[in-house]
């Protein structure tokens, strides 16, 4: 008796083993390293200037758009998380670099984590949250909302973001997090360069310090390459380089004082900039409706449900009900926001998405691609499609298409 309840408790043990077991989550297959690399501000013809030997070999050696469309607005912040959720701004919430929630009143503001930080701002599903729930690993050297629980998830390995961090420091920290074991390395990676941009928002999208950056990036990006060689990786690894957006010239003489148009005690001013956003004050619609929705030299008003449909912008909450925005090379501000600054930017960005001074770069380089092939202009919500079948994941739903970028890719590739 006793040796039969003896079996019998020793098959519950392994049927509740067997249970659990099935239970789990099926191991990752085995897929190659993708490395996504953003150059904030890059413009393609900057590839003209002869300052990035690496990037041309690597496009030379691999794929190169003849540009990419970025989203709208073209802004730092609605990008970077378009590319990897594959959702326009307006569907994943980040509909500007600065924004206010219109139940809540709580403020975003792109460079103060204390505002970042709340995950309710973030939605969609971002490729890295995706990964570490399909079983890989994640490691992110910097990317707008990679230092977010989004949906409780994080990337295993992320950084806050640190300006002060060199681009070789930062090649440094990601061929560093390579050399981990393998039960601890990741599969899916991001790199993110500011310098570009800031250059060009400081001197122009022509000037000399633009050039500087240019040649500081692509040394970064020179050492990744050397150590991906000395790790036997070159020829596993693939690269997926892009930019967020352009950027245009801007002069003092090309400036739209928004206090001339509508005071404060008429409507709250959302955002300003290139794109210009207003909430008129209760009772006071239809006057700040008769003073914007008119025509105008350099800029165009209209409401936010009747923007141009190629903008795919004006139906999330947090779109203020009223937009105005700038012609390439203008800027909407006010004269108390320029006179805190200590001199006139250069450069700028955030116009119209169908502007070509607005386009931003897409290079790939690795084994999942062909070679020497240049392609057509795409829009960067293909770009998350990309990705989730270069890792072997399901996408969630987006507003990219697979089929836009699948020639790309070499026959058998994921």
């Amino acid at each position: 008796m006793r040796l039969r309840l003896l079996l019998v408790l020793v098959w519950l043990l392994l049927a509740a083993g067997c249970a659990s077991t099935r239970t789990a989550p099926p191991p990752a297959a085995r897929v190659d390293p993708v490395v996504l690399v953003s150059i904030d501000g890059f413009r393609p013809d900057y590839l003209d200037r002869g300052a990035t030997p690496t990037l041309n070999a690597l496009a030379a050696a691999g794929v190169r758009a003849k540009a990419m469309k970025p989203a709208f607005p073209s802004l730092t912040f609605p990008n970077h998380y378009t590319l990897v959720t594959g959702l326009y701004p307006d569907h994943h919430g980040i509909v500007n670099n600065r924004m206010t929630d219109p139940v809540s009143g709580a403020r975003f503001v792109y460079n103060d984590p204390k505002t970042t930080s709340d995950p309710a701002w973030w939605g969609g599903e971002p490729i890295w949250v995706g990964a570490q729930k399909h079983g890989l690993r994640a490691a992110t050297v910097f990317w707008p909302g990679s230092d977010v629980a989004i949906a409780g998830t994080r990337p295993s390995r992320w950084l806050p973001f640190d300006g002060n961090m060199k681009p070789d420091a930062r090649v440094d920290q990601l061929l560093a997090w390579m050399d981990l074991p393998e039960t601890e390395r990741a599969t899916f990676y991001t790199l993110y360069f500011e310098q570009v941009d800031h250059a060009a928002h400081e001197d122009g999208p022509d000037s000399a310090a633009v050039g500087e950056a240019l040649r500081e990036v692509d040394a970064a990006l020179a050492r990744l390459v050397d150590g991906l060689k000395r790790r036997g990786l070159d020829g596993r690894v693939n690269l997926v380089i892009v930019s967020d957006h352009g950027g245009t010239a801007t002069a003092p003489e090309r400036v739209i004082y928004l206090e001339d148009l509508v005071g404060e005690d008429l409507a709250e001013r959302v955002t300003f900039g290139i794109l210009a956003g207003l909430n008129p004050r209760p009772g006071r619609t239809a006057d700040v409706e008769a003073r914007l929705l008119k025509k105008h030299e350099h800029m165009q008003c209209a409401r936010k449900s009747q923007m141009p449909a190629h903008l795919h912008y004006g139906t999330h909450p947090r779109i203020p009900a009223l937009l105005c925005l700038a012609d390439d090379g203008w800027i909407i501000t006010t004269r108390e926001y320029l006179a805190k600054r200590k001199r006139f930017p250069g450069g700028d960005h955030g116009y119209d998405n169908d502007d070509p001074n607005m386009r931003a770069l897409f290079i790939a380089h690795g084994p999942a691609f062909k070679r020497g092939l240049v392609v057509p202009e795409f829009d960067n919500v293909d770009v998350y499609p990309l990705l989730a079948r270069l890792l072997g994941i399901a996408p969630q739903p987006n507003d990219g298409d697979i089929a836009a970028v699948a020639p790309m890719l070499k026959a058998g590739a994921r």
